[in-house]
Parts: C-alpha cells; sequence; structure tokens
C-alpha cells in the first residue's frame, strides 16, 4: 500500500523534501556561514534511495545524472572562487531528490534568485557597478580559460571578493528561494509548459 503513491503523491514527498533541507541549510547558512554535511549527505542518500524506491532504475540513473548536473556549476565556482562546497552537495542532494526535469527547473530558478539576491545586496550597500564589472570579468576569464588562452588564477577571485567590502551572500538563503519558487511555479502550472 505505502508503495501504490501516485505520482503527484511522490512529487509532493520530493518538493517537500526538498524545501524542508534547504530551508534548515539557508539556516546555517544564515547562522554559520556553511551547510554541513550532517545535512546534506543524508539527504543525497536518501535522494537515491527514495527515486530508486518509487522510479526504478530508469529513474536512479536519471537521479545521478542530475546530481552531477546540479552541483556542477557549484564545484566550478568552488574550484574557481574559492569558499565552502555546502551548496554544491546541497545541489546535488536536490538534484537526487528531483530528477533531470524538475532539478533543472529549479537550478534555473535558484540561479535567478541567486542573481537576484546579490543584486538587492550590492544595490543596498551600493556597490552594484563593482558586482557587475567582477561578474562580466569572471565570465571573460573563464570563457579564455575554456578556449584554452589563459589560465585564470583563482588567488585574483578571491582578491576582488575581499576588496568587494563584505558582499558575500549565504547562498543557501538563494537555494531555498529557489527551490520554493520553482515549486509553486511546477504546482501551479506544472513543468510540462517550460519544456
Amino acid at each position: 500500500m505505502f508503495l501504490n503513491l501516485t505520482d503527484e503523491s511522490v512529487a509532493v514527498i520530493q518538493w517537500g523534501a526538498v524545501m524542508c533541507t534547504s530551508l534548515v541549510a539557508a539556516g546555517f547558512d544564515l547562522r554559520q556561514r556553511r551547510i554541513p554535511n550532517a545535512l546534506t549527505f543524508p539527504m543525497l542518500a536518501t535522494g537515491f534511495v527514495f527515486t530508486g524506491i518509487f522510479g526504478g532504475l530508469a529513474s536512479l540513473a536519471e537521479a545521478a545524472g542530475a546530481c552531477v548536473l546540479l552541483s556542477l556549476p557549484y564545484v566550478l565556482l568552488f574550484v574557481f572562487v574559492g569558499g565552502g562546497a555546502g551548496d554544491a552537495k546541497l545541489m546535488g542532494a536536490i538534484g537526487a531528490w528531483l530528477g533531470l526535469k524538475y532539478g533543472l527547473f529549479a537550478l534555473v530558478c535558484v540561479i535567478i534568485a541567486g542573481g537576484g539576491l546579490g543584486i538587492a545586496k550590492a544595490v543596498s550597500r551600493k556597490q552594484l557597478k563593482f558586482v557587475l564589472t567582477s561578474v562580466f570579468v569572471s565570465i571573460y576569464a573563464i570563457i579564455l580559460l575554456l578556449i584554452g588562452r589563459r589560465k585564470v588564477r583563482p588567488a585574483n577571485f578571491e582578491t576582488d571578493i575581499k576588496q568587494s567590502g563584505g558582499l558575500e551572500l549565504p547562498y543557501g538563503v538563494a537555494i531555498f528561494a529557489g527551490v520554493c519558487i520553482a515549486a509553486l511555479i511546477t504546482g501551479i502550472w506544472g513543468v510540462e509548459w517550460i519544456w
């Protein structure tokens, strides 16, 4: 009887788990400036178990792919900018729970929420010009790295961040906001209208 859940019930459990965990992660990130492994690793493991039970092997493979895809941008930020890897682990766990379709939509919403929160913080500190310049320079440096023309030095990014005067953003808050937005949109309209 427990294993005969409807697709809607499974989706509610998935989004509920992701929203609750990202809320707790946001709280940790605000208070301690970190997202603990004791939160992200159990979420990742239970996401794979849940997906395996209710979706089978094909869904489990999709969850593994979503885990990698959702964490990849944050792994790259960790490598090139520094800081903690809690955001990457949390996004990977979200991917394990949501799969590709919902996970990629959640990723887009998280990135938009992070950008919005970053811009709001930069405007409130009157440093929007510095932030936008740093973003464009960073994108340019990464493009040069990808085409093999220049080596990117993480120390330059860290120096820019220190010069920003404390514009660090607890990204766990952006993850929570983006996940809530994605859950609301998919709950109202469904993901099918996007794809």
